[in-house]
């Protein structure tokens, strides 16, 4: 029988209703779990990004080997662009192509994220609010695609894009740099675009959270067999708070084939020294704290599986997100009042490779544990300013101290040239381009 033309117009009328409903409420509401191809994937960051204009903005980075968009969801309440006084966090899954857990993770905290701001719930409401989160969900697509689902030994891990190969791309001379895969580039290019202060790479094959070191030069930084930061005692904390979130990673010996970690975190170097690790390049050249989160002894898990371990590690994902709000941020304003780029601000008894810097709009961020610091600031033509901070806990409160410094011009009297003043070299490292790029 014909239909007429009223009853087509009423089927293409529901067809455009239910179309509807789904862009409203499917993609916060019906992801499966399983693991989604990176088509089925970019589909979803697609309709998420269309349904949430307000708290989420889409964006990719660069594209893989075979041309698959690197994709970032980036969620907050301005999440196209950075606001002064809100920090940048980020999560990075799927480096390692078989290493797929992540994925799924990453894709559910993001469905987490939006109901919970939909339907008003605190604790979405407090992190949107106070933080622009960005994550990228896979960071090999091609590994990916080309991954075998063995728990410890399978194809993919660099298949096609050979990314982070035992991560020896980081730290590489500039010409190297430019014979590297695009993910590597890519990632890189991201980590000079966005000032980001905190962040974690999901891997899999293990239950432990590892903080850097991963190198070591075999100097004064080797304790007790770790290579130990300026700030350890601050990514221990980190490591703390993710492993004693998860259900059972701060029990350090979940995986019959790996070797036991004392609350389940463990230094990077001290696990097994690795040259180039991108944690260390995220703390050394982008002054952003980074820890590798190993989420699952096995690398492929069964797709049964995937509810449990979600559950499993939810509570570590969002614990750790709110320490973002560790320690101090502010601005550093000159004499005339006016944000300064590239002002050193650096805090006693923490000497940093690259000394931390405040960014484009004069900001920086120091992530602390509760405790009395004292802070130097220097810029060119300024004299240096030192003050001493009684730092609070800030993650309970969705937000660091906030503090900001007011330098003073050196004086043109020949009597006060004995005063300090600050230049343009700090520790070897001349700017923050340096601070941020290969040698």
């Amino acid at each position: 029988m014909r239909s007429t033309k009223k009853e087509i117009r009423g089927v293409v009328m529901s067809s455009l209703f239910l179309l509807l409903a789904v862009l409203i409420a499917g993609p916060a509401s019906m992801l499966e779990f399983r693991y989604h191809s990176n088509s089925e994937m970019e589909q979803y960051l697609l309709q998420i990004n269309a349904s949430n204009p307000e708290v989420t903005h889409l964006y990719s980075i660069g594209q893989s080997v075979k041309g698959q968009q690197l994709w970032v969801l980036a969620l907050g309440l301005s999440p196209r662009r950075h606001t002064v006084g809100i920090p940048e966090f980020k999560y990075v899954a799927n480096m390692h192509g078989n290493e797929v857990l992540g994925r799924v993770l990453l894709l559910q905290l993001i469905n987490d994220l939006v109901r919970g701001y939909r339907d008003n719930e605190t604790w979405s409401l407090q992190l949107l609010n106070s933080t622009r989160i960005h994550i990228l969900p896979t960071m090999n697509p091609d590994g990916f695609d080309e991954a075998g689902t063995h728990c410890q030994y399978s194809q993919g891990r660099y298949r096609h894009t050979q990314v982070w190969a035992h991560y020896r791309c980081f730290l590489q001379e500039q010409q190297q740099l430019r014979e590297e895969k695009r993910e590597v580039r890519a990632v890189i290019g991201w980590l000079r675009t966005e000032s980001f202060v905190l962040s974690a790479n999901l891997h899999g094959g293990a239950l432990v959270a590892s903080y850097p070191y991963d190198n070591s030069n075999k100097d004064s930084e080797l304790v007790d067999g770790a290579s130990v930061t300026p700030d350890n005692d601050v990514f221990v904390h980190l490591a703390r708070v993710y492993s004693h979130s998860h259900a059972s990673m701060h029990r350090g010996d979940r995986c019959d084939d790996s070797m036991p970690f004392l609350e389940g975190i463990t230094n990077g170097y001290q696990w097994y020294p690795l040259s180039g690790g991108m944690q260390d390049y995220n703390y050394v050249w982008a002054q952003c704290l980074e820890l590798t989160l190993e989420v699952s002894c096995c690398k492929f898990p069964p797709v049964r599986e995937l509810p449990a371990l979600w559950a499993d590690n939810k509570k570590a994902l969002l614990a750790f997100m709110q320490q973002v709000h560790l320690g101090v941020k502010g601005r550093v304003f000159d004499a005339s009042g006016v944000p300064v780029q590239n002002a050193v601000v650096e805090v006693k008894g923490r000497r940093n490779m690259c000394p931390f810097r405040t960014d484009q709009h004069g900001e920086y961020y120091r992530l602390l544990l509760p405790g009395k610091y004292s802070f130097t600031v220097t810029y060119p033509g300024h004299e240096v300013l030192t003050e001493t901070l009684n730092v609070p806990y800030g993650p309970d409160n969705y937000s660091a101290m906030k503090h900001d410094f007011l330098l003073r011009r050196v004086s043109a009297d020949p009597t006060q040239s004995n005063l300090p003043h600050a230049t343009s070299e700090v520790h070897g490292c001349e700017t923050l381009h340096r601070c941020t790029s290969p040698p």
